[in-house]
């Protein structure tokens, strides 16, 4: 099968996986609807299970569509563990004692207290690491091979982190994901945009209307795998831009509203309003 018919294969994959795990987990929420609902930006209530519904199709579709099997793997490591750790950070957060944003997280940390978002941020950081460290091939002396799994890892992590800051209006998320991904079709990481363009089809309605949102668990996930294609597809200096972008973009964002710049900027505007109910 060539390179467009796996892309296929895995955007149809995700695809369908995401909606038929949103379609049972809606059927019998685990631990009852209430755990899963939160209040969104109009203050209406809106569900957390397109989270781990859009996670599964990711995986499904990165593990049947990614290149290698090695890159494969890698992709869909990074994809669970940015779901799995989001998911205890949206269902097990101590909303009393709030730390927001990466300083927030960190600065706990280095107090000894622990958090869940600070242990999403060791987990993902960790598993970011693990699938860095999986689907990066060996170019040169071990030392230069260590720096392109931290740079990886760094890049997979930063990236997870990156796209939940933008979780804050229904699909902004997943247009932004669809954008950074969509280069990449004509690339050899092509079946993991496919995965992307499918799971993000699968549940771009019930974000667009306001009845679901990715919460930390779709979108550290749906994230994590944008981090793994650039990684893993792009050559070293592509690579070390996009780090420095990432890492300045998660600086600006403690002290610059995403929301604030995008409503600023007429196109921006636009984009981000298409397609969801009027403010």
């Amino acid at each position: 099968m060539g390179r467009s018919g796996t892309t296929t294969v895995a955007g149809a994959v995700a695809a369908v996986v995401t909606a038929a795990v949103r379609r049972g987990l809606g059927a019998r929420p685990p631990g009852g609807e209430e755990r899963w609902t939160r209040t969104n930006h109009r203050g209406e209530p809106i569900s957390l299970l397109e989270g781990p519904s859009v996670a599964a199709g990711l995986v499904a579709g990165a593990l049947l569509g990614a290149g290698d099997a090695r890159t494969r793997t890698a992709t869909a490591l990074a994809a669970a563990g940015g779901g799995a750790f989001g998911l205890v950070d949206d269902l097990a957060e101590d909303t009393s004692t709030r730390r927001k944003g990466l300083k927030g997280h960190l600065g706990a940390l280095a107090r000894g207290e622990l958090t869940t978002g600070g242990l999403k941020v060791l987990g993902i950081g960790a598993t970011s690491l693990a699938a860095a460290a999986l689907g990066t091939p060996r170019r040169g002396p071990v030392p230069a091979h260590l720096v392109d799994v931290a740079v990886n890892g760094a890049l997979v992590a930063g990236t997870a982190n990156l796209l939940n800051l933008l979780d804050l209006r229904p699909g902004r998320a997943l247009k932004s994901a669809v954008a950074v991904s969509a280069p990449f079709l004509g690339t050899s990481a092509a079946p993991t945009t496919g995965a992307v363009l499918g799971a993000a089809a699968a549940a771009a309605r019930d974000d667009l209307g306001e009845r679901d949102m990715l919460g930390d668990c779709g979108a550290n996930a749906l994230g994590a795998v944008l981090g793994t294609q650039v990684a893993l597809a792009s050559p070293r200096p592509v690579r070390w831009l996009a780090l420095a972008g990432v890492v300045g973009l998660t600086f600006a964002s403690e002290r610059v509203s995403f929301s604030r710049v995008i409503d600023g900027n007429d196109v921006l505007r636009r984009v981000d309003a298409w397609g969801r109910r009027p403010a």
